[in-house]
């Protein structure tokens, strides 16, 4: 199964590496019918193999999936693709834990966007465009192009869903959400802002971590003798989203917005969640923020930490490194090892002391996992 956000490029990797395969997308309203219709004659139709996309519209195929591969449990037939996690029962969910790989594949990264031929050219147009490959295929406006994107993916996905009444509060809520981006979760605000329940508002933000929009960073726990927080922050996985949804109209209205070092952070989140998960690594990212000590991002690689912090000015400032040098201080007597690392707005890697700088768009050279 490859799992994705919407138009991340799942239909376009499976066509270019599986072409011998036949391909079938649930989006066809005629497909759909058929599968309603008949569903156990619709697998058996392709019982050599298969690639389905949008595996998620029709969940019971995978009941019938299920004998098939029971019968025969060659690995490799079937391919799915889907752009949810959700919709799954708990009994297919136990069966296909045991019998199904499952990979993820994100919008890409900013050192893949290059192969485009047209990278953004500086910080503030990365941020506003996003990664979303069809922007930069095509060369479309981000503005339009997120605008349908965001159409699409209320109309078709989250209306089909039960536990989603009312529209228009839920697209209101994620308005709400890309405003908090790189913010530690606060249910209670969000319900409160929102008008809904705090139980609403705990299924809601599961949908949206479900479908690919956002992903939340846990609080680190080192175990020091520190009052911490211990609130997950939430991050959206495309910035180019998260300024459409805050009514960012332009990458130079993105220099004076108040939340562009919010974004940034959240963009330096998602690059490296991405670099480890497109490596098939679990991304085990991490917040720290105790004592007036606060650092971005604690990356966990065993007995390895990675501490990184996002700074969207083009100057560094001695207080920009004050929060890992802290930490990591305090981490070092306990015998890890730490690796600091500042990604910032500026042009020129240098080392500042016992931290790396990495300047916005050379950070993936460096090894995240």
């Amino acid at each position: 199964m490859v799992m994705g956000p919407r138009q991340s490029g799942k239909m376009t990797l499976c066509r270019t590496v599986l072409s011998d395969r036949p391909h079938v997308s649930l989006r066809r309203l005629d497909v759909r019918t058929e599968v309603r219709l008949d569903p156990e004659g619709f697998v058996r139709e392709y019982r050599d193999g298969a690639v389905i996309h949008d595996a998620q519209l029709e969940t019971v195929l995978i009941a019938y999936l299920r004998e098939l591969v029971d019968e025969d449990p060659a690995p490799g037939r079937f391919v799915l693709t889907g752009s949810m996690h959700f919709g799954l029962s708990p009994v297919i969910n136990a069966w296909m834990a045991r019998r199904v790989g499952v990979l993820q594949l994100l919008p890409p990264g900013f050192d893949e966007l290059a192969r485009f031929g047209r990278p953004p050219p500086s910080m503030l147009d990365a941020l506003w465009t996003g990664a979303y490959p069809t922007i930069h295929q095509g060369n479309i406006s981000p503005r339009v192009w997120l605008r349908d994107h965001l159409a699409a993916y209320l109309d078709r996905d989250v209306l089909s869903l039960r536990n989603i009444a009312n529209l228009g509060a839920f697209s209101e809520f994620v308005r709400l959400v890309a405003g908090r981006t790189a913010e530690e979760v606060n249910l209670s605000a969000l319900a409160a802002d929102v008008g809904i329940r705090h139980n609403t508002v705990k299924a809601w933000l599961h949908v949206l971590e479900s479908s690919f929009l956002v992903f939340r960073v846990p609080a680190y726990r080192p175990n020091l003798r520190t009052r911490q927080i211990k609130a997950p922050k939430l991050h959206f996985l495309d910035s180019g989203l998260a300024c459409y949804l805050l009514g960012i109209r332009s990458a130079e209205e993105l220099r004076h917005h108040p939340l562009r070092g919010q974004i940034f952070e959240s963009w330096v989140a998602a690059e490296v969640f991405k670099a480890i998960t497109h490596r098939g690594e679990e991304p085990r990212l991490r917040h720290y923020r105790a004592a007036g000590t606060e650092v971005n991002l604690v990356i966990d690689r065993g007995e390895r930490l990675i501490l990184a912090e996002a700074k969207s000015g083009a100057t560094v400032v001695p207080r920009f490194l004050l929060g890992m040098r802290t930490l990591g201080k305090a981490l070092g007597r306990t015998g890890l090892f730490v690796d600091r690392r500042l990604i910032y707005g500026g042009d020129f890697p240098h080392r500042h002391g016992d931290v790396d700088v990495l300047p916005w768009n050379r950070m993936l050279e460096k090894t995240w996992n």
